[in-house]
């Protein structure tokens, strides 16, 4: 199963292609998209355009995403909303399944912490995938999001029971 993990930004977005085979992750390709554009319009339909492009050349057949969360800047959360809106519009236009994932998920399933560093989920990336050459921060967190989806939908696959469904009911006895 292919997986487009996508870390979604007004200026530019990382993204990741995985291939989650039994007891096994294979790197496909990853990259980020400097996004164009003067108005946020423009850059909204460059990111929907450009991962539309990425969605036809690799056949994902899911794509996972970030989770919005609160900024001190409200504006920019706004905007990354709607950059998050683009590229689930370019994964739904190809009929994806899309997940998504609050970032403490995502650190939890690739590092093991949920407050991670960025360069603590850069090394697992590279180590969990066996890769030698650097990777920009926004492609490493774009394949972190599609390792976080695969281990996620690995458990669900092995017991029935909704990953995410278990975490929550198990914190709501706390």
């Amino acid at each position: 199963m292919i997986i487009l993990g996508v870390d979604p930004g007004s200026r530019t977005t990382g993204f990741g292609l995985i291939d989650h085979q039994p007891n096994r992750l294979v790197y496909i390709h990853s990259g980020f998209l400097k996004i164009r554009g003067d108005s946020l319009p423009q850059r909204l339909g460059h990111i929907y355009q450009e991962l539309a492009l990425v969605i036809a050349a690799y056949h994902p057949e899911h794509m996972s995403i970030e989770q919005v969360f609160m900024h001190r800047n409200v504006d920019s959360a706004l905007k990354l909303g709607q950059a998050r809106g683009a590229a689930i519009c370019a994964a739904y236009q190809a009929g994806l399944e899309i997940a998504e994932y609050a970032a403490r998920e995502i650190k939890q399933a690739v590092v093991g912490k949920g407050a991670a560093s960025k360069v603590q989920v850069q090394h697992m990336v590279k180590h969990l995938l066996s890769l030698r050459e650097p990777l920009q921060e926004d492609e490493s967190d774009g394949l972190a999001i599609a390792i976080c989806h695969a281990q996620f939908y690995a458990t669900q696959q092995k017991t029935g029971i909704d990953a995410k469904m278990l975490k929550r009911r198990r914190n709501r006895r706390r």
